[in-house]
């Protein structure tokens, strides 16, 4: 049922806009069809076909938060005559795109069937995208496509009976994970929206009829925010991780039952769409979803009240919701649904006056993939089945399982680099002696982390992925919905495994993604000469513990909401940096900058003293089964060197390696091998000249025991190579 409230808005437009202008030949607008807010455009007393307005069938919302108007001409066997823009707030469109860009990208529909399964992919429209505004036409032509069959569909056009198949045959694609912000979930569609002004609802009771219900206005000026409502499905991966936060959303999936989903509902302004009513019937009664017109209402035991949205850009919101489908529903996510929204307006004292509104909304195509076909029951490709066979449905594929065959490309990358890393800890000693080649096998690490893991797959664990996991162990814990990002799943085994065998310095030093831009930026700064500031260790020791209290804060806030611990983990700067490039609200890249900054002049400023996660993972680190890095008894008396070059100042001035606050990152082994760079190397291998020296300046001795005292150089690179590499810039 189209919304009531939009009806009119095509109208309007009829009056700026000419027939020709989406028929070619056409001369006149007949009168609104009754089945759908649609026109019939005719050429002398030939039916051409229909002019419709898209945001009177499908949300049509942009970059701006607002519609954008397109007319549409569509023929009665759904082809595309034409197509106008109408009117958008896109600013950037209005700033830096010519609009004739985004009119030439429009035209690029016209003369396209609504139903070619060609068009089906959102990812390939078949015109170039204009870069700059790719989020704006991709809206646009998502919105052509839907509301074109959303008309076939509601005036029986030919070619629209061939769509409810081709839906039908859709599913959730549970692959795709990554991590969006507000203006992409609303853009592309993710997020569907219904605002209604104080006119328009004036204006929906005007058209019932009804004195009693007109006589009684709403109050105030026609353009006030009666509701501004947003709708979305939260068990699509992308849409929940990022409205929710991965602790949310975890927790969100240990709640559903197989095949079971759950809805976002956020609001604000002078009508509540929770109401009152449930407080006292437990029955929200002012919102009802609706599917092939099987509706229901949601019940307070399937509504979780939630403090605020975790996706970058979100508004602040006032009433946010999640709400479980219940079981007595069968519902399709990969199908069309709406959400009818009641409004009701008291008449008399006991009187009240109802209309309703709609939100309509589909998955996006990116988060859809085609259905695998069932096989008839009883038959397989060889022929009829056994009757003990016909009795035992197929198994069906654990969804985790069908995303790690989707991704196995990643999964090999990421099993690759884990390997290497613990080669690298288990053959360390032939590595640190080899200066040059410890040096370029870290960098290369660090990269493959930062590039790959960080930017490309967004594998950063988070301190919140540790509360996740603490709040399973209390509930119901499943390894199902752990297993769901596969990256995540491993670099955690791989986490678990070294925390076991050397603590928490195999993660934070070489398969963190912050951290490798920590260092790396770091590296880039000592090449071009910035000071580097030596922290003094007093005060190093008392700015330590901060991340520690950090921690305690956040898994304390934990215990009572997963959410707003996940609002306080926001000190983590992963989210900005690494998921969403720096593409985020001016106050959190502001807050991710100044880190790196400082990391110019402090390296790993961040892992040092503020990260919540590496407190998290040092309290079991402590419970560690090896202790490979070597040690000489001088160490911290009287030798300082690996003191002083330690690059997280993890060694204390008396030699001791503070396993904390210890990244592994082997260049103290390094300088313990080093024979020019290690004093104690160097004192030793001086004395053993020395003596070498006396013995063979003494006559007496035969040549054979000479031969015998001659010094053996170390197994190390050359000293010029060495030296060309010095470990404290590797």
């Amino acid at each position: 049922m189209p919304c009531v409230a939009a009806e009119t808005r095509g109208s309007t437009y009829l009056k700026s806009i000419a027939p020709a202008d989406l028929f070619p030949g056409a001369d006149r607008f007949g009168p609104a069809d009754a089945r759908a807010p649609a026109f019939p455009v005719y050429k002398g007393d030939t039916l051409l076909g229909y002019a419709y307005l898209t945001t009177d069938l499908v949300d049509t919302t942009g970059y701006s938060g607002r519609p954008i108007d397109v007319m549409v001409g569509l023929t009665p066997d759904g082809v595309i005559a034409g197509a106008k823009l109408m009117a958008h707030h896109e600013p950037i469109v209005l700033v830096g795109i010519p609009v004739a860009r985004v009119e030439a990208f429009i035209a690029g529909y016209i003369g396209r069937n609504v139903f070619d399964p060609a068009l089906s992919n959102a990812s390939a429209p078949p015109v170039d995208i204009v870069s700059g505004a790719t989020v704006t036409v991709m809206v646009i032509g998502d919105s052509l496509l839907r509301s074109g069959r959303k008309l076939a569909g509601a005036l029986a056009l030919a070619g629209s009976d061939h769509a409810g198949p081709a839906q039908a045959a859709r599913t959730i694609d549970m692959s795709r994970q990554q991590v969006e912000d507000w203006e992409t979930l609303l853009g592309d569609g993710s997020v569907r929206r219904l605002l209604l002004t104080v006119a328009d609802v004036n204006a929906a009771f005007d058209r019932t009829g009804r004195a009693e219900a007109m006589d009684r206005p709403e109050p105030g000026p026609e353009d006030d925010t009666f509701i501004d409502l947003y709708a979305a499905l939260a068990t699509i991966p992308t849409i929940g991780r990022s409205l929710l936060g991965d602790a949310e959303y975890q927790a969100l999936l240990s709640r559903l039952k197989p095949g079971q989903q759950a809805l976002l509902l956020a609001g604000r302004g002078r009508y509540s769409f929770k109401g009152s009513g449930y407080v006292r019937g437990g029955i929200f009664d002012r919102v009802e979803l609706v599917q092939n017109e099987a509706g229901v209402r949601f019940r307070d035991k399937n509504h979780k009240r939630l403090g605020s949205l975790a996706a970058a850009g979100a508004p602040d919101l006032p009433e946010i919701g999640l709400f479980i489908v219940p079981e007595t529903m069968t519902f399709d996510p990969a199908q069309p649904w709406r959400l009818q929204l009641l409004v009701q307006r008291a008449t008399a004292a006991l009187d009240k006056s109802f209309v309703t509104f709609d939100l309509s909304y589909l998955p996006p195509e990116t988060y859809l993939q085609a259905a695998a076909p069932a096989p008839a029951q009883g038959t397989s490709p060889a022929g009829p089945l056994p009757p003990a066979a016909q009795t035992e449905p197929p198994a069906e594929i654990p969804l985790w399982q069908r995303i790690w065959e989707n991704r196995a490309v990643d999964i090999t990358l990421t099993l690759g680099v884990i390997t290497l890393v613990t080669a690298i800890f288990f053959f360390q000693d032939m590595l640190v002696r080899r200066p040059v080649l410890y040096g370029r096998v870290r960098t290369g690490v660090l990269l493959f982390t930062l590039l790959f893991l960080g930017w490309y797959a967004h594998a950063q664990l988070s301190v919140v992925n540790v509360l996740t996991f603490v709040d399973a162990m209390r509930h119901e814990f499943r390894w199902d919905y752990f297993m769901m990002d596969p990256l995540l799943f491993l670099l955690w085994f791989a986490v678990a495994a070294s925390l076991l065998f050397w603590g928490r310095g195999a993660f934070c030093g070489w398969l963190c993604p912050f951290g490798a831009l920590q260092e790396l930026s770091n590296k880039a700064a000592r090449r071009l000469k910035l000071p580097q500031v030596k922290v003094p260790f007093a005060l190093h020791e008392r700015l330590w513990p901060i991340k520690y209290i950090i921690f305690l804060v956040i898994f304390g806030l934990s215990l009572h909401s997963l959410a707003m611990a996940e609002m306080a983990a926001e000190v983590e700067p992963f989210k900005t940096a690494i998921i969403l490039h720096f593409v985020r609200d001016w106050w959190f890249v502001l807050f991710a900058g100044v880190l790196l900054l400082a990391g110019l002049f402090i390296e790993r400023f961040f892992c040092r003293y503020l990260c919540p996660l590496g407190a998290a993972l040092a309290i079991p680190g402590r419970m560690r089964m090896f202790n490979w890095l070597r040690r000489y008894r001088e160490c911290g008396n009287p030798c300082h060197r690996c003191a002083v070059d330690c690059p997280v100042q993890a060694i204390h001035p008396d030699g001791r390696i503070n396993p904390n606050e210890c990244i592994q990152c082997l260049h103290c082994q390094v300088l313990y091998h080093h024979t020019q760079l290690c004093p104690v190397v160097v004192g030793r291998l001086k004395k053993a000249e020395r003596r070498a020296a006396a013995l063979t300046s003494n006559p007496s001795l035969p040549p054979a025991v000479k031969a015998a005292t001659a010094i053996e150089p170390p197994a190390i690179e050359t000293p010029a190579a060495a030296t060309a590499a010095k470990p404290a810039d590797a």
